[in-house]
Order: structure tokens, then sequence, then C-alpha cells
């Protein structure tokens, strides 16, 4: 290169340079059509039309994500309503079948059952939960009868039917852990017998997992899958699901007063890689976090840690009110708030999400569906 050359390029770089100073001060362009910014990735490329949304999305939801809590009563009224949880019902048997058909027909896969026992019924041993005739059993009985493609996941604690409302059996002032793993593995036994797909440990005792999977085994329930409550955390989210099913501690003399001495510190995530370690040897099928939206970074941990372990998460009874006050209320547009907070649930790792809001969800993203 000679002399002129290098001048000549000399000058078209000082050239460049001052009119990228101007462009500085000026800021970019009034016209999009001919930026002075010269920016190789522009992230809002992809988000400029509804189908370049679609196409990049890294997340869906579908019906098929959820599983829907029910609550059974014994009764002749198809429902009654709980006050607390505004859409939700205590179903008569015959009333549960009839909403069972309604879930399926949207595409929801399973049901996650729960039992309101009449007070007479309870006592300190929980004796109610081993009758083969009793309310639950004939639930799920007739359940599988009319619909035997659902899938019934029920639930293995004491609380429904312990006169002192704790999951496990109360002696000497505490929770006896490795007595209430006696009963809760009879307790699995008789609600596979009566036709249960998955039995879902949510006592958080010590060792309930492999009580559970040696008790169903030997029974020759080899097939019947465990979906444990693996991080279940004294939250103070369960207060309508409590009032539904009269399952909160008494307030009595030798009655623990809450249930922090087996559910989890609310400030601990570490201690839940331990929980799923554990149900993982197990033989835990199926994980589950419990409640959902605040715990979203324990979802998201166990996911990474066991990312080959389906995951589920609950959406709480809480969580549910809360959105269903403010709706009310007129601050929040329900159908938004409740597809963002069942997507952030899933984003955060959930396989499965259990949700009040499974019916009204299926209609709304079956409706999108239509829309296209």
């Amino acid at each position: 290169m000679n002399r002129l050359e290098r001048q000549h390029l000399k000058n078209v770089s000082q050239m460049d340079m001052q009119k990228n100073e101007e462009d500085i001060r000026e800021g970019p362009p009034a016209s999009s059509q001919a930026s002075a910014w010269h920016l190789v990735r522009r992230p809002r490329r992809l988000r400029q039309s509804a189908a370049h949304r679609a196409l990049v999305r890294e997340t869906h939801l579908s019906a098929s994500d959820f599983i829907a809590p029910l609550f059974v009563e014994d009764g002749a009224a198809a429902a009654s309503p709980i006050a607390a949880m505004p859409g939700q019902y205590r179903y008569s048997v015959d009333g549960l079948v009839e909403e069972a058909a309604a879930l399926t027909r949207l595409g929801i896969p399973g049901v996650a059952l729960f039992p309101a026992i009449r007070p007479d019924l309870k006592d300190t041993e929980a004796s109610h939960a081993l009758r083969e005739d009793g309310l639950y059993p004939r639930a799920i009985r007739a359940l599988k009868k009319a619909h035997p493609d659902l899938i019934v996941a029920t639930d293995v604690a004491l609380d429904p039917y312990s006169s002192d409302g704790h999951d496990g059996v109360v002696l000497g002032g505490r929770i006896d852990n490795d007595r209430t793993l006696d009963v809760l593995a009879a307790m699995a036994v008789v609600q596979a017998r009566a036709g249960a797909d998955f039995v879902a440990p949510s006592d958080m005792m010590d060792g309930r997992v492999s009580a559970i999977r040696y008790a169903l085994d030997k029974a020759g329930f080899t097939d019947v899958g465990i979906l444990s409550y693996t991080a279940k955390y004294a939250s103070a989210f369960y207060g309508p699901f409590r009032d539904a099913l009269s399952s909160a501690p008494r307030p009595r003399a030798g009655v623990p007063a809450d249930k922090k001495t087996y559910q989890m510190d609310p400030a601990n995530r570490a201690e839940a890689l331990v929980e799923a370690e554990l149900d993982v040897a197990e033989g835990a099928d199926i994980l589950m976090v419990k409640p959902g939206l605040p715990y979203l970074d324990v979802v998201s941990a166990l996911k990474a840690r066991f990312p080959a372990i389906p995951l589920a998460v609950y959406n709480v009874s809480g969580e549910y009110a809360m959105v269903k006050a403010a709706v009310a209320a007129g601050y929040l547009d329900e159908r938004a708030v409740v597809l963002e907070t069942l997507l952030s649930m899933k984003r955060a790792g959930a396989d499965i999400i259990l949700t009040y809001h499974a019916k009204d969800a299926a209609i709304w993203l079956a409706e999108d569906a239509e829309r296209g």
C-alpha cells in the first residue's frame, strides 16, 4: 500500500469516527427504515407478531398437564359448596362420578381425591381410614368403575380421619413417626385394593415411601405407583383446604398446635433435595412440591437434580382463594392470571400440576386452540 492509499484510508476512518460521534450525540434517526444503530441481536424480532411468538415459545400448557383435586363426602346432595374456595365443592359419590366425567371430556387425565369424614367417625388412631367399606374406598371404586381410564391419585395421611387433626399418630404430645408408618402402609393397601392408580403420601413422615412400597408389593399391588409429597412445607397457604376437610390440629392439651415437626421449614431449599434423594431411593415414581407459587425455586432445583423423574407441583387452596378474592374485587383478570400462574409452574420444571383451576383452565385452553 503506497502513501496516497494510506492517507485515503486514514481520511475515511476519521470521517467514520466523526459520523459515529455525531450519531451518538443526536441519537437514533426518527425513521426505523434506516437505523444508525448496528444491533446484531434484536430479541424483539421474535416478538413482533402472535405467529412469531408461537414459533419460538419454550413452554406449552395443556389440559393433559393437570390433575384436578376433588373432595368427597357422605350425603344425598350432589355437591355442597366450600365457602373459602369459590367454585369448589364437596361431592357425594354420585356427584363425584358426574364431575369426573366432565373433567375427562375436557382432556384432564386424573384427579386427586380427598375425603371429608364425619366427626363421629374420627379417632386418635384414624381407624376409619382402614375400613374397606368406608367413604373413601367406595368413592375410589365408583370412580374407577365409571371411568376406568381416569387416573385416580389417593391421599395417604391421617389428618382427615384423626380426631387430633394431625397427619400422624399423636402419642405423649408428639407425632410418633414409626407408629404412623404402620397405619400409612395399611391405608395405602386399602386404597390400592379399591382401585387407586397412585397412592400419594402427604404426611411427611420419615421412611413412608419405603414402608408403603413394601406393603403394596407384599399385597400384590406392584403396578400401583407412589406420587410422593416430597417437599411439603409447613405453609400458611393451606387454610381453605383444612376448612374443607376439618383437618386442622385440634386446640387441646397433648396435641401439637401445628405441623412444623414434620412438614418442612419454608426457609429451606437444600433440605428438599435430601427429601427427594430419599424418596427416589425408597421407590417414589413421581415427586411433588407443595405449595406451588411460593416454592418455584424448589421445583426448579428438584427438576435440575432429578431430570428423569416426573415432577408435580400442587397449586394449593390458599393460592386459589387469593386469585378468586382478587377477581371478585375486580383487581385481576382471572383467565389471564390463572393461565400465567400455571404456565410459570410448567416453566419452572413441573411436569404435572395439581390445581383447583384445572377445569376452567382446560376450557380456556380449548377456546384458545379453537381460535388458532
